[in-house]
Formats: C-alpha cells, sequence, structure tokens
C-alpha cells in the first residue's frame, strides 16, 4: 500500500473534476473552466493518492482569492484573515479510512501560520449527522447560516490557537517572517493575469 499526500497538478484535474462530480448532494458539481478558476486561486490545493489513484482532494482559499461562491463572501465581509475550505472529498471506496481527517490536519497545519481562523461550510438541508458530528469534533463551531444554492447552510469556524503566537514572534513589524522551510512554503500556482481571471471569475456561477 503507497499513500501519498502531495500538491494537485494540472495533470490530476480530469480526476479530481470526475471525483468531485460523483460525491453526490453535499459536494456541488463543477465545471472544468471553474476548476480552472479554483486551480488559479487556491492558496491550498491538495490530494491524497492511494497506490496511484486519486482518492481524495481538500481546496483551501484566502481572502484575496478571487471567487464569487456566496459561502466564501460570507466570510469575507466578517473575516479579516482566515483560511477557506471550499470543499473536501474523498472517492467512496477509500471513506472510513481517515483521508479526511488527514486532509483536515494538513490544512489546520497549512492554514495556522496565516491565518487565525479556519472555515467552511456545510448543508444542514437536510442535515448530515456524520458530517456535523466530523467538524464539532474537530473544533468547528457554527457562527452563521444563510441560504445558498436553495439550500441551508451552516457556516463553520474553528479558533486557530497558535496563530497569535506565531503572527507576534514571526510577522509582525521588525520580526524575521516566516522560515523558508519546505512545509512553510506558499503554493505555486499557475501563470494567468489577474484580469483574466477576475472576468472569468465574474462569467461563472455556481
Amino acid at each position: 500500500m503507497s499513500l501519498v499526500l502531495r500538491e494537485v497538478t494540472e495533470a490530476d484535474l480530469d480526476s479530481v473534476l470526475a471525483l468531485n462530480n460523483a460525491a453526490g448532494s453535499a459536494i456541488l458539481p463543477i465545471d472544468a473552466e471553474r476548476l480552472g478558476i479554483l486551480f488559479a486561486e487556491a492558496a491550498y490545493f491538495r490530494c491524497v493518492t492511494y497506490d496511484g489513484h486519486l482518492a481524495a482532494f481538500l481546496i483551501g482559499l484566502t481572502p484575496e482569492a478571487v471567487y464569487d461562491s456566496p459561502n466564501f463572501a460570507w466570510f469575507q465581509r466578517r473575516y479579516e484573515r482566515f483560511v477557506y475550505i471550499d470543499r473536501v472529498v474523498v472517492a467512496s471506496p477509500y471513506r472510513r479510512h481517515g483521508l479526511g481527517r488527514l486532509l483536515y490536519a494538513d490544512v489546520t497545519s497549512f492554514a495556522e501560520p496565516r491565518a487565525p481562523w479556519l472555515t467552511c461550510e456545510v448543508f444542514i438541508d437536510p442535515p448530515d449527522d456524520v458530517v456535523l458530528l466530523f467538524h464539532g469534533t474537530y473544533g468547528f463551531q457554527e457562527v452563521g447560516q444563510h441560504i445558498a444554492f436553495g439550500r441551508r447552510v451552516a457556516l463553520l469556524a474553528k479558533e486557530l490557537c497558535s496563530h497569535p503566537w506565531i503572527a507576534e514572534t514571526y510577522l509582525a513589524p521588525g520580526r524575521p517572517g516566516l522560515p523558508e522551510v519546505p512545509w512553510l512554503a506558499e503554493r505555486a500556482r499557475p501563470s494567468q493575469p489577474l484580469a483574466k481571471r477576475r472576468a472569468s471569475a465574474g462569467e461563472l456561477r455556481p
């Protein structure tokens, strides 16, 4: 058995799209163009492969992303700094193997040096007790609700308790900044003019 956590590459996008759109009603379907927007904008876009097969992925965004999701916009209006989990998907043959928790642990490690909050949303119409319990046991709390895509959504946030110390020690004025080590490195994003990204994002809908 070979389990690998790594960055998603452009060559993975067809598999990511297929996995996303086979996930069921808890995950909104997307098309290739919108996935391309996410690939360009995501601060975090990693996958888990299981014996070479794409088994799971998670996409995370920071507030400066150009993305027209109403759930993401809700957090943009209320939080100055955060990492937003747009979607996490585990292929059905690999569920109950802990891959979701692996990705959540990894995105938390990514987020904590960068922001005081990790955020996401879950559909609660109808409620999914497994999803709600997963997020509750992982430290998320409900901070609001609204209607999106015709369904009621709970907006969730998890306070990243180590961030204030990291910010004071490394990020405050006069401090050295984060160490240059691989696990803290920013994701290398594809080159795409900002104006083109904004125009594309404005034309698309979830």
